[in-house]
């Protein structure tokens, strides 16, 4: 049989550096006899200086043809004065778009080592699980009629929010399907108070549970409880399931429990391929943060988690993907910290490539 395929788009800022540590990571599965075939390409502003576009046909092609996509990071104040339609971001939303990934995955889990860096109290975040699954391709951010326009004497800007049946249908069995091989319960987060697109949403997730997944826990939640109830007590939350606007704001609130962005990976799933695997986007959850691109201060650990996902969601490799989160939580219990991390007075921080090197080890060690 063919080796999994990976294309690997480092991107912008500190993309190629984080990525150059997963290189490690999958070089060292490679020895152990699980060997991918791995394109590397441009995206974002890379893409931009080489072939004036944020995304290439010719990337985009590749994208199509492999089992999974690997991304580093976009952008930059180089950047800003681009038009909008060539911004580098453009790259990554066109990645989205056009391999119709609706499903976005973000975890927030805090290691224990990690407990005191969250706003939180340890006992709220210790131990903390869970899976936030953003709907990724429609609602307020596509829908349309959209725009500023001009009505008198004064500017209105417009977005419209827009979902489908089948759209929220879709999200929902991904929801229900991830829960299934966690805790088995999914908490639907919406409007339905005030918002007619709420309504339909917790309609048709109730319906998609009651027809294919009654061994599955479904709760309902507005999402600005939801909201609270995250800040109160995160862990009563095992699988959440929204829209693309709510799923924006409550995975980044999510994200800042764990106490720093550069530890949460993420994964954007479609629809299923050919082969059986679904099309696929890993990605950090932090940005391109140029102010330390190239100066070895960049953690590497939520690019090598993102790859993680991948060994799970896309190559059904859930034990390799457990062997490289659990050489993460021993870094970090034996005390490493990039500078992100730094905390305690007096410790000094490793580089991204003394991180990704002791990561490496501790897979070696077993």
């Amino acid at each position: 049989m063919a080796n999994p395929s990976l294309l690997i788009l480092p991107g912008d800022g500190i993309g190629p550096e984080v990525m150059a540590e997963v290189r490690k990571v999958i070089d060292w599965f490679g020895t152990r006899g699980l060997a991918f075939d791995v394109e590397e390409d441009l995206v974002g502003g890379a893409a931009y200086d080489a072939h004036a576009t944020p995304l290439a046909d010719a990337t985009m092609e590749k994208a199509h043809g492999v089992d999974a996509v690997l991304l580093g990071a976009v952008g930059g104040p180089k950047y800003d004065v681009l038009d909008f339609s060539v911004k580098p971001e453009r790259g990554l939303l066109r990645l989205r778009k056009e391999m119709d990934l609706y499903a976005n995955l973000r975890p927030a889990q805090c290691f224990d080592a990690l407990a005191d860096f969250s706003s939180l109290k340890r006992d709220v975040v210790a131990g903390l699980d869970i899976m936030i699954v953003r709907e990724l391709t429609s609602g307020v951010y596509f829908g349309e009629p959209r725009g500023i326009h001009t009505e008198g004497n004064e500017r209105v800007g417009i977005n419209t929010q827009r979902y489908t049946e089948s759209e929220i249908a879709r999200v929902a069995r991904s929801a229900f399907e991830l829960a299934r091989k966690r805790a088995n319960r999914v908490c639907s987060m919406e409007k339905a108070n005030v918002m007619e697109s709420g309504i339909l949403w917790r309609e048709v997730v109730q319906e998609v549970h009651d027809r294919e997944y009654q061994d599955v826990e479904l709760s309902h939640m507005y999402a600005d409880a939801g909201a609270m109830q995250l800040t109160r007590w995160p862990k009563q939350f095992d699988v959440i399931v929204t829209d693309n606007l709510f799923g924006d704001l409550l995975s980044d609130l999510a994200a800042m429990l764990t106490g720093s962005l550069g530890m949460l990976p993420s994964a954007s799933l479609g629809a299923p391929m050919a082969n059986g695997r679904p099309k696929a986007l890993y990605e950090p959850v932090h940005g391109s943060a140029p102010d330390i691109a190239g100066q070895g201060k960049a953690n590497p650990i939520a690019c090598i988690l993102s790859f993680a996902m991948a060994l799970r969601y896309s190559f059904d490799l859930g034990d390799e993907a457990t062997r490289v989160e659990k050489a993460v939580e021993a870094v970090l219990a034996d005390g490493l910290r990039t500078a992100d991390l730094i905390g305690e007075e007096g410790r000094a921080p490793v580089t991204t490539q003394e991180m990704g090197d002791a990561i490496v080890a501790r897979l070696a060690a077993g």
